[in-house]
């Protein structure tokens, strides 16, 4: 693939990744669906991706009065626990599973977001 091709997909799932918004389910579809990127390194190069955008959304957040640090370590403990064990069972999975697994839960997560809206727009 081009180049340019993969510089157009990191702008298109950099963009939601900066605003907080899951970058990684626009960046993984894009790169498996439109790069032809198998679906293990496309999750690879997310996270790779994520750290520096992490960072600058970070610091944009932070600037603009945006962050609540109550209580975040609650957080943070679990998820670095969770994320490692999730590396290692994704490690161990072939790619096609993953993107079953991968598939289902974007499906799901669109279930919940139309489910979520219908229920606000009725009250």
């Amino acid at each position: 693939m081009s180049f340019y091709l993969y510089l157009i997909l990191g702008f298109l799932g950099g963009i939601p990744a900066g605003m907080g918004m899951g970058g990684g389910t626009v960046t993984i579809p894009l790169l498996t669906l439109v790069g032809g990127v198998e679906q293990k390194i496309a999750q690879s190069a997310n996270l790779f991706a994520f750290l520096p955008m992490s960072i600058g959304a970070l610091k944009t957040h932070a600037d603009n009065g945006l962050l609540q640090v109550k209580g975040i370590g609650w957080v943070i403990a679990p998820a670095l626990l969770l994320s490692a064990l999730g590396a290692l069972v994704a490690a161990k999975l072939p790619s096609e599973t993953l993107g079953k697994a991968f598939g289902a839960f974007l499906i799901g997560l669109a279930c919940f977001e139309f489910y979520g809206e219908a229920k606000k727009n009725k009250a």
